[in-house]
């Protein structure tokens, strides 16, 4: 991998490191709530509750989240919401102790968490183009999708182990502790202050990102794309059902995990990224790649093969994963770039739950071969067909293209002057 954006800016480390950890600690709780739910209920319903409870607040947070991102102090943002993030861990903490743990606190903090995850989220995804430069942006995507892929791996992993052996509370308590320390990390960053222009976050701030993706067919097309391939192709919540039909109960932790190790490795070998100048062919290639993969995934009756479709499926995502947020960070105004992240956010939310409840709908009507391979066909031909009717994207060329231009000299000038313009205002 390409490691300069760590070695070069002190705080993108701080940044980088921060995240890892509280991810992390995230998704031991992401395991730790609906096994509780499940020990204090021992309904399906009430655990599958819990998503359903956290889709609006993550939609609408989200959204507010980009306009706070693009007029508030990121990095005080972010501090705000790690601060929450660890005050509803000691409730959680406190719940599990108690001798009755009360299921509705349970739930509400999980609004809670996903509330201030969307309110996080912008806000730190934001301050990668301000604390790197212009050129390692692709390396730095790649960075972060491998310590995704770690904490997707090793958060419920670690989690898991917790809860078997010594229960609930350790497990929130892990997750309060690593709150902790990427708050540490947090306060060790230089600020970083809201531009000169910046308004106080409102439903027109909000209006006028949605217009601006719109206005922008490149960008546009990259979340259809990512949306898309979410929606038609992501039959995760179908795996028992293909562990039984492959006569393989014992790959059902492996199906869910094929898909992260092929990101990993994708993410580990991706310095080649950095030459590839036409990220949004990478986009539309890396996307027909998933949706075909999985296609071909649906049709599969030998084990090894169904999970080695599902690692190539993952690569394929993970590497167009780093082509859009490159595209992103490269090519985004800094006054709209936290918008941009929260109309992101959405299509990677909503994307997966809507289509898991596609993919149960259809294998429900149809069977479950057809409704994961039809959709993984479905997906590839959106993407080439998007290609087709979104020309701007596939035409996009990072060397030419008008916008990262701006962005790039727009990056020049913050390395020659600092990182705080100053003419920005005071902390807010």
């Amino acid at each position: 991998m390409d490691l300069r954006p760590l070695r070069d800016s002190a705080d993108f480390r701080r940044l980088f490191f921060g995240e890892g950890i509280s991810l992390f600690g995230s998704m031991v709780t992401y395991v730790a709530i609906p096994f509780q739910i499940k020990e204090l209920t021992n309904s399906f319903i009430a655990v599958g509750l819990v998503g359903l409870l956290q889709f609006v607040p993550m939609v609408l947070a989200g959204l507010w989240g980009g306009a706070l991102a693009d007029a508030a102090n990121k990095r005080t943002v972010v501090l705000s919401c790690e601060a929450s993030a660890l005050l509803c861990s000691v409730v959680l903490i406190v719940n599990a102790l108690a001798p009755e743990p009360q299921l509705w606190l349970v739930y509400l903090i999980a609004v809670l968490f996903a509330t201030a995850t969307a309110l996080h989220y912008p806000s730190a995804e934001a301050m990668t183009p301000l604390l790197v430069s212009h050129d390692e942006l692709p390396s730095a995507s790649a960075l972060k999708m491998t310590r995704m892929t770690f904490a997707s791996i090793g958060g419920p992993a670690i989690g898991g182990i917790v809860l078997a052996t010594w229960g609930t509370p350790w497990a929130y308590g892990l997750d309060a502790a690593s709150y902790v320390v990427s708050i540490v990390f947090f306060l060790r960053m230089a600020s970083t202050p809201r531009g000169a222009t910046a308004e106080r976050p409102s439903l027109r701030r909000i209006r006028e990102g949605l217009a601006y993706a719109r206005s922008r067919r490149d960008l546009l097309g990259t979340y259809l794309i990512d949306f898309a391939a979410m929606f038609l192709a992501f039959p995760y919540a179908l795996f028992p059902f293909v562990a039984d039909e492959l006569n393989a109960p014992w790959s059902l932790g492996w199906l869910y995990s094929a898909g992260a190790i092929g990101g990993l490795l994708a993410a580990i070998t991706s310095r080649w990224v950095r030459r590839v100048p036409h990220h949004g062919r990478g986009v539309v290639i890396s996307a027909a790649c998933w949706g075909a993969a999985i296609g071909l995934f649906g049709l599969a009756t030998n084990v090894w093969l169904a999970l080695a479709l599902l690692a190539l499926a993952g690569a394929a995502d993970t590497i167009s994963g780093i082509f859009r947020t490159t595209m992103w960070n490269q090519t985004v105004p800094d006054d709209m770039r936290g918008r941009m992240v929260g109309i992101e956010l959405l299509s990677f939310t909503a994307g997966p739950q809507l289509g898991q409840l596609r993919g149960g709908l259809m294998a429900q009507v149809t069977s479950l071969r057809f409704a994961i391979a039809s959709g993984g066909f479905a997906a590839a031909g959106f993407a080439l067909l998007l290609a087709v009717f979104l020309p701007d994207l596939w035409r996009y060329d990072l060397r030419t293209d008008e916008h990262a231009a701006r962005q790039r000299d727009s990056s020049a000038r913050r390395s020659v002057g600092g990182a705080d313009d100053p003419a920005d205002p005071p902390d807010s």
